[in-house]
């Protein structure tokens, strides 16, 4: 018997599916993601040793990647972590017009996902699944949901 599953075949010139897992697209990926977060770390008045905690590198890292002087990768981990706080960010600056985009990572927030904590505290002590469920806090806020 046949099988009813139809096989896509890939497009001549297109590019495959991007992954965090593939190293050329990590490498890719990784200048963008750097500058961004060091961008959205500043503007939110992070500490080195918070950008550190937030991206999920060592400090001297940190302070490496803040100089230019790091010529890594960013692994599939640190792409989700750097990934969910563009997100963050940007669904931010897309909900508030004023400075309270950059305000609001930092003040104490009495929301079930945050704990009393400020969203930058609760993102470093929660690592991955908290910093996606910030970019998903946000989405809902923006969506009315």
């Amino acid at each position: 018997m046949a099988s009813s599953v139809t096989r896509l075949k890939p497009v001549p010139g297109a590019v495959g599916l991007q992954t965090f897992s593939d190293d050329g697209d990590r490498r890719r990926l990784t200048s963008a993601a750097v500058k961004a977060v060091l961008r959205l770390v500043d503007a939110w008045g992070g500490s080195n040793a918070e950008g550190a905690a937030l991206l999920g590198v060592s400090e001297s890292t940190w302070d490496r990647i803040k100089a230019g002087k790091w010529d890594g990768t960013l692994n599939q981990d640190q792409l989700t972590r750097a990934s969910a706080l563009i997100g963050v960010f940007k669904g931010l600056h897309l909900l508030f017009a004023d400075g309270m985009a950059d305000r609001w990572p930092r003040q104490p927030n009495r929301a079930p996902v945050f704990g009393a904590m400020s969203p930058v505290e609760a993102m470093i002590q929660g690592g991955i699944p908290r910093m996606l469920e910030t970019r998903q806090y946000i989405d809902a806020l923006r969506g009315g949901l």
